[in-house]
């Protein structure tokens, strides 16, 4: 009886296995990416609103981000609505550094 009690359980073990590896697991790795991205924002940086928005961080605080969308546009969003990060200051900060290190070695 404990072998057909343990032959009919077995798969549905194996399923939720199958389940958390495929689904559970790479869905908390996003929302740790994630929430590292919503950290890591800083003035200056370009990003896309989950509205598809395009602006500039010009403000930001615990809980509200302030975009430059145009000349005189600015929004306030909440941290949340923000997307995706196009580039950050400090990348383009680095990517000069390294463009004038290698200028100066062909000189």
């Amino acid at each position: 009886m404990n072998n057909a009690f343990l032959v009919q359980i077995a798969p549905l073990i194996l399923m939720f296995a199958i389940f958390y590896f495929l689904l559970i697991r790479p869905q908390q790795k996003r929302q740790r990416e994630r929430n590292a991205m919503l950290a890591a924002l800083k003035r200056g940086d370009k990003v896309v609103t989950i509205g598809g928005l395009h602006g500039t961080i010009t403000d930001l605080t615990d809980e509200r981000v302030t975009l430059k969308v145009s000349d005189n546009t600015r929004l306030v969003f909440e941290r949340s609505a923000i997307n995706a990060v196009l580039n950050k200051t400090e990348d383009t900060k680095d990517e000069k550094k390294e463009e004038k290190k290698e200028e100066e070695k062909k000189d």
